[in-house]
Formats: C-alpha cells, sequence, structure tokens
C-alpha cells in the first residue's frame, strides 16, 4: 500500500490529483491558467470540493480558453451563476473573467505566462523535506511576491496562501513529506 502526505483522503479522485499532479512541474500556459482560476475558486473551501467539480468547470468555463473567458457576456455570467455544478460565488466567476485577460496581457508582455510565473523560482522547482505536514507553510516569501506581482497586474484571488497552494499545484514547490511515495530525499 502507497504511503501519501497525510492531506489526501483515501478518496481515489484525491489519489489520483496528489499521485499524479500535485507537485509536478508543469510548464503549459493553458494547464497553468486553469489552476490559477481552480485555486482561487477553491478560497474558503476545500480542494477536493473543487477536484469533485473540476470536469464541470472545464466544460462551463470552455476548457479554460481565455480567450473566450476574457469575453464573456452578462448572459453567460448569469448562466454560471445558476449552474450548480460550480461555485455560485459572483466574485470568484467574476474574478476568473478578470483573470482570463489579465493572463491574456502577461501572455504578450512576457512571451508566456508560463515565463512568468516561473520566475518567482527561478525557473525551477523548490523541492522541500519535510518530515511533516504540520511544518508546510502556507505561504512563503516567493508566494507573497507572486502574490504582489498578480495583484499588481489586475488579478483577482491571489492572495499568498492562494498563492503557495498554486505553486503546489502546478509543481513549482514540491511539498510531499518524507513519509510519502512520492518524496524527493
Amino acid at each position: 500500500m502507497k504511503v501519501r502526505c497525510a492531506w489526501c483522503s483515501e478518496d481515489p479522485l484525491y489519489q489520483h490529483y496528489h499521485d499524479t499532479q500535485w507537485g509536478v512541474p508543469d510548464y503549459n500556459d493553458q494547464s497553468l491558467f486553469e489552476m490559477l482560476i481552480l485555486e482561487g475558486a477553491q478560497a474558503g473551501l476545500s480542494w477536493i470540493t473543487i477536484l469533485k467539480k473540476r470536469a464541470h468547470y472545464q466544460q462551463v468555463f470552455d476548457a479554460f480558453n481565455a480567450q473566450k473567458m476574457a469575453n464573456y457576456d452578462q448572459q453567460k455570467i448569469d448562466q454560471l451563476l445558476q449552474d450548480s455544478g460550480i461555485i455560485r460565488n459572483k466574485l470568484k466567476i467574476n474574478s476568473a473573467i478578470n483573470n482570463a485577460g489579465k493572463f491574456l496581457l502577461i501572455q504578450q508582455e512576457c512571451g508566456s505566462f508560463s515565463d512568468y510565473i516561473w520566475k518567482f523560482v527561478g525557473g525551477e522547482p523548490i523541492i522541500n523535506h519535510w518530515n511533516h505536514s504540520s511544518e508546510i507553510p502556507t505561504s512563503t516569501a516567493e508566494s507573497e511576491q507572486m502574490s504582489h506581482s498578480l495583484k499588481q497586474h489586475g488579478f483577482k484571488f491571489v492572495g499568498p496562501t492562494i498563492c503557495y497552494a498554486y505553486m503546489q499545484a502546478v509543481g513549482m514547490v514540491n511539498d510531499h513529506t518524507r513519509d510519502c511515495f512520492l518524496s524527493l530525499n
């Protein structure tokens, strides 16, 4: 039986996420954008809640196509607010649409979102060697810098804690604990 990080429950969806995505470096603009939107939607909720709704998010947010999302009109926003398959929080929905436009601007400015976002860790993952999940921080200097920069660019729902969870989700940080079968001791 595989030993996983303590936060990972017995839920097969959670285990799949833990085993195949969390802590795995991702340099793809499309998936980096998706995870930024999902981490913002997660604010104040458990991650498993978002994972269970992820496929529906992909469907109703046009596979996280930022170009389409940035052009959503009020009719589309109203549809999203009525959709029980996602988190129906007006601020979170509006932030996803706002963030799509800001994402596109960063792509234009920096050549890619990946180049921009990975600069906060020097382009390489930070690999930590925690003994217990209680040692893992909720934010770091890097996530605070990322948050500050994203906010300066006009992004919403990108506080330091959300940014740190995002960094873990896209493999900018590897926080698998030493007892986890995925640890890079």
